[in-house]
């Protein structure tokens, strides 16, 4: 509870606070939309803010469909994501997530136009792939199989998170990435990078696209912008999109979001990466990620019910097996989501346990913090392992 007014912020926030959608933007808005984008402004010229990631991706889809009826190609309705996947809450993300953690069924029929690819996860490859690159390779080659099936004339975008939350941070095949790149330029649809979770730092880059060298149409951005603060997220566009929305009253993407770009929240996102900034927190990321990786492998030697580790930056996950060979998780009964879960609150650390796991700090984690999280992780993880005959 606040007790009493800050003077200084009534005076020099609160007077600008005033938004109006027919007038050019206040100044924390255009210092927010400069500050945002990962490259030069000429290859990321135009932000369309939201407040959060559901309203981004919602809104990167509308500007798809809205950018091909402005070019010509009014047919481009239809869009391609990847099974197990999570894009937000909103109806149409909802379409695009294909999630199996999430009740679909209470809400079919889901928007139509959605189509859903196998994911790159190589540890449990829908293709039984022998390496990584082949793995990359055979979910690209059916992403263009949908393509072809569809029409390439009908396909707006296709959508993908650089590294899946939902299975526990599945870092993609290298070559998955620069090969999806191509494959929508080579059919004219748009690729669209969902940065919700992965932006701003998580991965030990400022945007996860960076690790691939890719530069994606559109990227749907939230939470990290403002380290969760406030809510804030946006869609950020490549000029050649940008451009088809200027000339003009009918030109112009007028269908945004009433509390998009608010003055607050821009205010927020700018001492947000100033911050990030100054204090190096994504090369931190980049080092205390590999720190903590490490400490999750010496964990894999230890536990014979660690299945896999992997990750990016301070983007890691763990993965539980009942058997290493056949990668088999354990069955519902062994309760092993709430176990572990308890386990990790009893020493102090609150962390989501399950099959899969996402270990995902702070930004400016210490590496004594890593190393309390994988001992805390080791205690527990033991216990359970035990508890089940697994040891």
């Amino acid at each position: 509870m606040v007790k009493r007014r800050s003077p200084t912020l009534h005076t020099s926030r609160c007077s600008r606070l005033p938004i109006c959608r027919w007038v050019p933007p206040r100044n924390r808005q255009c210092g927010c939309q400069k500050r945002s984008p990962p490259s030069p402004p000429a290859t990321f010229p135009a932000v369309s803010f939201t407040s959060g990631g559901s309203e981004s991706v919602e809104t990167a889809l509308k500007l798809s469909r809205a950018y091909f009826k402005r070019i010509g190609e009014p047919e481009r309705t239809k869009f391609i994501s990847r099974k197990d996947s999570y894009h937000g809450a909103t109806f149409g993300a909802l379409a695009l997530g294909g999630n199996f953690l999430y009740p679909k069924t209470d809400y079919e029929p889901l928007m139509p136009g959605s189509f859903h690819a196998p994911q790159p996860n190589f540890y449990h490859c829908e293709f039984n792939s022998s390496t990584p690159e082949e793995c990359g390779q055979r979910c690209v080659d059916a992403i263009e199989n949908i393509i072809r099936f569809q029409g390439p004339e009908t396909i707006a975008a296709v959508v993908a998170e650089p590294v899946s939350s939902p299975l526990g941070a599945v870092v993609p095949p290298d070559n998955y990435w620069p090969l999806l790149r191509e494959l929508c330029d080579k059919y004219g649809c748009l690729l669209i990078a969902d940065e919700v979770i992965t932006g701003f730092g998580r991965t030990g880059k400022m945007f996860a696209c960076e690790h691939w060298g890719i530069t994606p149409d559109m990227m749907t951005v939230a939470k990290g912008i403002t380290s969760g603060y406030i809510p804030m997220g946006g869609a950020i566009l490549r000029k050649p999109i940008a451009d088809a929305f200027v000339g003009g009253p009918n030109a112009a993407f007028r269908h945004v979001i009433t509390f998009g770009g608010h003055p607050v929240a821009a205010a927020a996102s700018l001492k947000n990466l100033e911050i990030m900034e100054r204090e190096g927190m994504v090369e931190n990321s980049a080092r205390m990620g590999q720190y903590l990786l490490d400490g999750l492998e010496e964990l894999k030697q230890k536990h014979s019910i660690i299945g896999n580790v992997r990750g990016l930056g301070l983007m890691c996950g763990l993965e539980l097996v009942k058997d290493r060979e056949t990668r088999e998780h354990f069955p519902s009964d062994a309760d092993l989501g709430p176990r572990l879960t308890q386990g990790f609150a009893d020493d102090g650390l609150f962390l989501r346990g399950g099959d899969v796991m996402n270990i995902m700090p702070p930004l400016c984690v210490t590496p004594g913090e890593i190393e309390q999280i994988v001992s805390t992780m080791d205690q527990a993880i033991g216990k359970v392992a035990s508890d089940l005959g697994a040891a």
